[in-house]
């Protein structure tokens, strides 16, 4: 998903959408649409927007749009996430799971002999939230290093 989509989609599915939106980013609903807008020239949705978006919705569709253009993964950090061997056997899991999804994305992709952009885009979607995982794993594994 490009970042002028995702942000749209984040300002939309918003509870209570656009409108009570605005409302807490004390503008109006109408300058709102307008930045969400990827068609609209005026209004342009500034990075502050964004962060400040992202903020009051928890949704960060937006911020996994940018890592991935630029070959990157997100992976929320959670410091106070369990570090033992059952959480790390969790994301093991995670990651087994992730590889099964994205096999069967490219199972999918190449079942009629054709390769369209839609099945391109859902396999990079398996494969982020697969990268996600591993990352997560990674992370809880350094948390149970002994210093």
């Amino acid at each position: 998903m490009n970042i002028l989509d995702a942000f749209y989609r984040t300002v939309h599915d918003a509870v209570g959408g656009c409108e009570a939106l605005a409302v807490r980013l004390g503008m109006s609903a109408q300058i709102l649409r307008n930045k969400a807008n990827p068609n609209n020239p005026a209004n342009r949705v500034l990075l502050e927007d964004v962060d400040q978006v992202m903020g009051i919705t928890g949704d960060i569709r937006v911020l996994h749009a940018l890592a991935a253009n630029h070959g990157h993964v997100c992976v929320r950090t959670d410091p106070a996430a369990s570090a033992s061997d059952l959480a790390v056997l969790e994301l093991v899991v995670q990651v087994m799971t992730g590889n099964g999804d994205v096999g069967a994305e490219v199972n999918r992709t190449l079942a009629d002999g054709r390769v369209e952009r839609h099945e391109i885009e859902a396999v990079e979607a398996a494969v982020y939230r697969t990268n996600q995982a591993m990352q997560q794993l990674v992370e809880r594994l350094k948390g149970m290093a002994e210093k």
